[in-house]
C-alpha cells in the first residue's frame, strides 16, 4: 500500500503575506519516535539502506510514486544521509522510518511534507514494503502519525492525495478516517510498463484524489474498531 512518494519535489513556502509584509514563518518537528503494538517509527539510520534500496524499487512503488527507478544504492543514501532528515531540518515535515518493534526490520516509510506552519497542514505519503503488505502496517502507521500530529503537535489539518487507480492506498486513507474532497483532473504523472515485451517503463497522466483528516475525525473509537490499540505513549 502507497501513497504519492515525492523524493525529490519540495512544494514548500517558508514565508507567508500579511498586510503586504513577508513574514518568515518557518519552525520544525521535533526529532521523535513513535510506538505502536507492533511498530515503531523513527528517523532513518545507516542500517536501512539496503531495505530501503530494496523497497523502492518494488514495481508498485515505481508505478505510483515518481522516486527514480532503478533506485540504486547511492540514491538511498543520498536519501537516509541528506534528504530525509533535510526535511526536519529545513521546515517542510519530517522522514519517519516504519520498522517491526520485534525485528526491527523496516517495513515502510511515513513522510510528512509541504507544512504550513501558519495554518498548521501538512501533507502526508506513505509506502510500505512489498514483503510487509498485508498486515495492516500502512493504516496503523499513518494512524499514530496523525494523532501524534494532531494531540502532540496541535496540527488542524492532514490532507493525502492518491492517484485514481491506486485503490489500495485509497483504502488505507478511507479506513483512517479521512474524507474525499475532490479531484485534480490529470495532476500526476504514475509509471506502467506496456506488454511488449521490452520491460520499459512508460509515463502516463493521471488524476489525483484529495483527502483530508482533521482532529475531530480522529473518533476516539476509531483505532479499537479497526483493530488497533490506541496510541498514547511517544517516545
Amino acid at each position: 500500500m502507497l501513497c504519492l512518494y515525492g523524493q525529490y519535489a519540495v512544494r514548500f513556502d517558508p514565508y507567508t503575506t500579511v498586510f503586504g509584509m513577508e513574514l518568515r514563518m518557518t519552525t520544525t518537528f521535533p526529532d521523535v519516535s513513535i510506538s505502536t503494538e507492533r511498530l515503531v517509527l523513527r528517523p532513518y539510520e545507516d542500517a536501512d539502506i539496503a531495505a530501503h534500496t530494496e523497497m523502492m524499487n518494488d514495481e508498485m512503488v515505481t508505478a505510483w510514486t515518481s522516486v527514480p527507478h532503478p533506485y540504486t544504492a547511492a540514491d538511498s543514501e543520498a536519501w537516509v544521509r541528506r534528504i530525509a532528515p533535510a526535511e526536519r531540518t529545513e521546515g517542510r515535515g519530517i522522514v519517519l522510518a516504519v520498522t517491526e518493534f520485534l525485528t526491527q526490520r523496516l517495513v515502510g516509510v511515513v513522510h510528512l511534507q509541504n507544512t504550513n506552519w501558519r495554518t498548521l497542514s501538512t501533507e502526508v505519503s506513505y509506502v510500505t514494503a512489498p514483503w510487509a503488505r498485508g498486515e495492516g502496517y500502512a493504516t496503523e502507521s499513518v494512524l499514530a502519525v496523525a494523532q501524534w500530529l494532531f494531540r502532540n503537535q496541535k496540527f488542524e489539518r492532514m490532507e493525502l492525495r492518491t492517484a485514481a487507480d491506486n485503490t489500495a492506498s485509497q483504502q488505507v486513507a478511507q479506513k483512517i478516517g479521512c474524507i474525499s474532497e475532490g479531484v485534480l483532473r490529470n495532476a500526476w504523472i504514475a509509471r506502467t510498463r506496456p506488454d511488449d515485451g521490452s520491460g520499459a517503463w512508460v509515463d502516463i497522466r493521471t488524476d489525483l484524489i484529495v483527502w483530508s483528516l482533521l482532529p475531530e475525525d480522529l473518533e476516539a473509537d476509531r483505532l479499537a474498531e479497526a483493530g488497533y490499540a490506541s496510541y498514547t505513549d511517544w517516545n
